[in-house]
């Protein structure tokens, strides 16, 4: 099921997307998220063995804020899909042109990053 057209306009004009995996999670973490091809996609940063992506490796489920709107999601793991990965890759290096996030995009962007990418579905 697609997401609602306000969250991929939001996902076009804004760089930060709250995220909350799993269900004991006091608050959301502002993270960035990309969309290819309507799917929508985002990768850890920190890669701890506590965070959102975690969380959603454990439950498969989380909620996204944006602007005023949360809505469910499920979490899965992108894995083997060099293709895709690749397509993501270029997706963060044209929305993260920002000077303070090219560093932070051209990292992210790494093969070792591949492995922590996770895609969201909307579970509205």
């Amino acid at each position: 099921m697609p997401f609602p057209e306000d969250f991929y306009e939001y996902l076009g004009n804004n760089t930060l997307t709250g995220i909350k995996g799993g269900f004991d999670r006091p608050g959301f973490l502002d993270i960035w998220m990309v969309e290819v091809d309507g799917r929508v996609f985002a990768r850890s940063w920190g890669k701890s063995a506590r965070s959102w992506f975690s969380a959603f490796l454990a439950t498969g489920a989380g909620e996204i804020r944006y602007g005023d709107r949360v809505i469910g999601v499920k979490g899965r793991q992108l894995t083997d899909d060099p293709h895709m990965n690749a397509r993501i890759d270029r997706a963060y290096l044209e929305k993260y042109t920002q000077e303070e996030n090219v560093y932070y995009a051209k990292g992210i962007t790494q093969p070792e990053y591949a492995d922590y990418t996770m895609e969201f579905l909307y579970d509205g």
